[in-house]
């Protein structure tokens, strides 16, 4: 850039440098890829060299014929085959003759006794379809740097589709480009090349969306004019030959038209260029990725709704399996109120006053098959349980495999990047630890363990020892004191005592103490069940929360960073946009 600047140009070149900085800090957060990062770096670095004119252009479109011409005299190789297989940056050098030196293994400099490159650099790049690849791919690398475009195409083959995506992809990065319509001494006549300049602005148009400058040119003539004139010592402007090349509009063009205000627009604007094309790419990939974190956060509600669903299905379903055991007891109680109906009588004093037999007879009436039934549907609802618990993580497990089979070849943004790679190891180390559970679930096991600690909490609660014994021993143990009042009533000397009244008293005083029991014990065995089903469904529910706790983290991390990153995007590109503005209307 030019050394001295006013205050205005100044005030811009300090602005832009700025946001070109925070935008790379920015794009840094986004996993941005070390080439866009690379051209941020670059666009500052430039800021301080000095104004770029890059020309491009098929290889037979005489693009070396053009900068030779444009040079004055024949200092790059010209041929019919892809002669430019490197970068070369020409600059301005103080000895008569060319010098040169590698800077990289395609890119040379050379240094050329061409007085007005000490304001200008230029660059003369590969042909944009060269057979060797390798020539297009570091023209396309290289033009992003350019402050200026000038695209070369030749008038006996307008256009081409390779040019025509070519220019294109320049469009992307907004660089202002001039045609130059190289070899117009080949046309026939003036109406021939109306119509080929007619054509080619056309196609601009539609490609670029406006007017571009268009310079008919013949490097060939003109070039020779330049030698012709250097020899004789004469003046260029004097050879017929110079006017045929038309060359003279275009040196204007470059010489005066790019005065040093206008270098310092273009400069300024060029880094503006490349940056816009980094925002709208990455405000994009920032669309993308918060889709799909969308549909993650869908993924996370529809768990959520499955949990839900499951425990008020566990929920509803467990209470016809505490109904079941409940109904063991109400159907004692009943078979309870009828032993003692039958039994307590007058007419069967005798036998009430053996207490062996009348235990043994309540035993088999009334307690009946009640232990093995009980223990039985406990043994059914815990089976129910661990079958539940085993199929919902099977139910988790099948979702997250869908959802990482839908997406496993779904990239967002540059591929490889940190955000997909953790997004799809953490879906996938979800679904392998679901899949962990089901394949090592052991229902016995689980089964056994959970049928202690219901038996575990039901002796607590009934407060007896029973030890190693099941159920039945507990309802034993808790009935137990019911049958020693019956035996305990019916004594030798309290039978003397009993009259017609007192027995029917003492009936009914002793149902409403058996249905007491029978319903204390019913409620405590609901109790217990119930919370043991209570901590076994929410430590359920808790394990499969906590397998998918980092894939959940992550998705909420995510979505916070980028609705943020998305906010300074969107505030960089406003600054972006005034700072265009400014760039343009400097003085």
């Amino acid at each position: 850039m030019q050394r001295v600047l006013t205050a205005q140009q100044d005030k811009v070149l300090r602005r832009e440098r700025e946001l070109l900085a925070e935008l790379r800090v920015q794009l840094a957060r986004l996993d941005a890829s070390e080439e866009d990062l690379g051209l941020l770096l670059t666009g500052l670095k430039q800021l301080e060299e000095l104004f770029l004119l890059v020309v491009v252009g098929e290889f037979n479109a005489g693009k070396s014929a053009f900068l030779n011409a444009l040079l004055g005299d024949r200092y790059l190789k010209e041929g019919v085959t892809p002669t430019t297989g490197q970068i070369n940056l020409l600059r301005y050098g103080e000895g008569p003759e060319v010098t040169q030196e590698r800077l990289e293994s395609e890119v040379v400099r050379f240094y050329l006794p061409v007085s007005w490159l000490q304001e200008v650099n230029l660059v003369d790049t590969p042909g944009t379809n060269a057979v060797i690849q390798r020539h297009q791919e570091i023209t396309e690398h290289f033009v992003p740097r350019s402050d200026l475009v000038l695209f070369v195409t030749s008038a006996d083959r307008p256009f081409s589709e390779s040019e025509r995506q070519f220019l294109e992809r320049i469009r992307q990065w907004g660089k202002k480009i001039v045609i130059v319509l190289n070899k117009i001494d080949l046309m026939e006549d003036a109406t021939d090349l109306a119509q080929v300049i007619d054509f080619v602005r056309t196609n601009a148009r539609q490609l670029l969306g406006s007017d571009p400058q268009i310079f008919p040119v013949s490097a060939r003539l003109a070039l020779k004019a330049k030698q012709a004139a250097k020899l004789n010592g004469g003046q260029v402007n004097t050879d017929p030959q110079w006017a045929l090349s038309r060359f003279e509009a275009l040196e204007n063009f470059i010489r005066i038209s790019l005065d040093s205000t206008e270098r310092v627009r273009l400069k300024l604007g060029n880094p503006l260029g490349v940056a816009e094309q980094l925002l709208r790419s990455y405000r994009e990939i920032i669309v993308n990725r918060q889709t799909l974190l969308r549909e993650d956060f869908q993924t996370l509600d529809v768990i959520d709704e499955q949990l839900d669903a499951y425990q008020v299905d566990m929920r509803r379903d467990f209470r016809y399996q505490r109904d079941r055991v409940d109904n063991v007891l109400y159907a004692m109680m009943e078979r309870g109120d009828s032993f003692f109906d039958d039994t307590l009588r007058i007419t069967r004093i005798l036998e009430l006053i053996n207490a062996e037999r009348m235990r043994g007879e309540f035993e088999r009436v009334v307690m009946a098959d009640t232990s093995r039934e009980i223990e039985q549907y406990v043994g059914e609802l815990i089976d129910w349980m661990v079958d539940k618990d085993y199929r919902q993580w099977q139910a988790v497990m099948e979702y997250l495999n869908r959802r990482v089979a839908e997406h496993s070849d779904r990239m967002v943004g540059k591929v490889g990047s940190e955000f997909e790679f953790n997004r799809q190891k953490l879906l996938a180390s979800v679904g392998r630890s679901a899949r962990e559970v089901v394949d090592s679930y052991d229902r016995g096991a689980e089964a056994l363990k959970l049928g202690r600690e219901v038996q575990r909490a039901i002796i607590q609660t009934a407060a007896v020892e029973v030890g190693a014994l099941g159920l039945g021993a507990v309802l034993v143990a808790v009935l137990q004191t019911t049958m020693l009042d019956v035996t305990g009533v019916l004594g030798a000397s309290a039978v003397a005592a009993l009259g017609l009244y007192v027995l029917p008293y003492r009936r009914q005083k002793i149902k409403a103490d058996l249905r007491t029991r029978i319903t204390d014990l019913r409620e405590r065995l609901d109790a217990a069940m119930t919370r043991q089903f209570n901590s076994e469904l929410q430590e359920s529910v808790q394990r499969i929360k906590e397998a998918i706790a980092p894939y959940t983290r992550f998705v909420r991390v995510e979505r916070e960073k980028l609705d943020l990153l998305d906010g300074e995007l969107a505030r960089l590109h406003t600054e972006l946009a005034t700072l265009n503005e400014d760039v343009r209307s400097l003085k």
